[in-house]
């Protein structure tokens, strides 16, 4: 069964994609022209409003800006074909301007998945903190009753609704907490477990996996401060539980985007996201409202538990050139870690240096350009 949810927010269809991390189920979201989607706005009022409308004004001018910028410092080259010259300085251009898109921003979503896990978790989603994915769940249910009676026609029990309303408003963010340095860890590794492996570990070339039975040696805690927008990306590997961060202006704008923005163009940048923080936290609105108006690329607090394998396998593909900016060096330094975790293992991680590619512009989601 494959379920779709049209113009739905980046944080409901966030909140879809928790559901997924343990049944190995694949959820996708489609990157859009932003310029033209709709944005949601909950708190219904035009002062929320205006903040989305002055975010949005000034993702737009940081696209024009950027590609007028970045075509200035990598030219086209003759070897270069010139379409593909243009998506990668658009891709590269959205890569730095994503962080002022609103987190209420809509997007689409398609969930493949079986009627029985179907069930289970929209159960859970009918009982969100956020209205939008309250509607979500229902309508998906009411449109899969129809569908698939006798799958759907589950009797629902007084004491279990109080106890999912309850838990699913506490589980459903995991909230800011404090980060002493750049990344954290706990290991929970077994000495005796890794010793058994020792030669699996050690031999293992680039691109193959560790085998699902080193599972068993345990797991590491990393926390680390990411961009919202990064965070998104991280947590679509499912080998790991990274729970959904509430979106606030705490930890301050992920310096990697303003370092890239013009510097006449950065200090307005600075003056405008100020002046948004002050008025989002004038909002009379739950903390959980109040993401929709966050620019993405604010940072939040993230607590993600992996077993060795799965934390091999994301410090080798997220350290790749492809991987964007902000979350490129956060797998570099889980590679890091590992390697002092587990004296001897082979990491391999990308190291090389950043540059721009034109790589970057035969990635298209839609139709790749041979």
């Amino acid at each position: 069964t494959t379920l779709f949810a049209e113009g739905v927010s980046m944080l409901a269809a966030k909140a879809i994609q928790d559901w997924l991390l343990y049944n190995g189920q694949e959820s996708s979201t489609r990157y859009l022209d932003f310029s033209k989607m709709a944005i949601l706005n909950p708190a219904g009022n035009k002062s929320a409003e205006k903040i989305q409308n002055r975010t949005m004004k000034l993702y737009n001018e940081s696209l024009a800006v950027l590609c007028e910028d970045l075509k200035k410092k990598y030219p086209l080259k003759p070897e270069e074909k010139p379409e593909i010259y243009e998506k990668a300085i658009k891709a590269r251009a959205f890569d730095i301007s994503r962080c002022l898109l609103p987190a209420g921003m809509t997007t689409m979503v398609a969930w493949h998945t079986n009627l029985r896990q179907a069930a289970d978790h929209l159960k859970c989603m009918r009982h969100h903190p956020l209205e939008e994915v309250r509607e979500v769940a229902e309508d998906m249910i009411t449109a899969l009753r129809e569908k698939y009676p006798n799958s759907f026609g589950h009797k629902q029990y007084s004491e279990e609704e109080k106890y999912l309303a309850s838990s699913q408003n506490n589980v459903a963010y995991l909230k800011p907490f404090t980060i002493k340095k750049d990344m954290e860890y706990k290991s929970y590794l077994k000495k005796d477990i890794l010793a058994r492996y020792k030669k699996e570990l050690q031999d293992r070339p680039a691109k193959a996996e560790l085998p699902y039975q080193v599972r068993a040696a345990g797991d590491i805690i990393f926390k680390f401060l990411l961009d919202f927008g990064s965070y998104r990306d991280l947590q679509r590997q499912r080998s790991m539980i990274a729970p959904q961060p509430l979106l606030t202006t705490k930890f301050g704008f992920h310096p990697w985007y303003l370092e890239k923005l013009p510097a006449d163009f950065r200090k307005k940048v600075k003056t405008e996201v100020a002046g948004l923080v002050k008025e989002i936290k004038a909002l009379k609105v739950s903390d959980e409202v109040k993401q929709y108006y966050i620019p993405m690329g604010f940072q939040v607090a993230i607590e993600m538990t992996a077993t060795l394998p799965a934390a091999v396998y994301i410090a080798e593909l997220r350290a790749g050139k492809t991987v964007h900016q902000t979350l490129r060096p956060v797998a570099q330094k889980i590679g890091e870690i590992l390697k002092k975790l587990v004296p001897g293992i082979a990491i391999h991680c990308d190291r090389g240096q950043d540059e721009f590619s034109t790589k970057r512009g035969a990635q298209d989601i839609v139709e790749k350009i041979k």
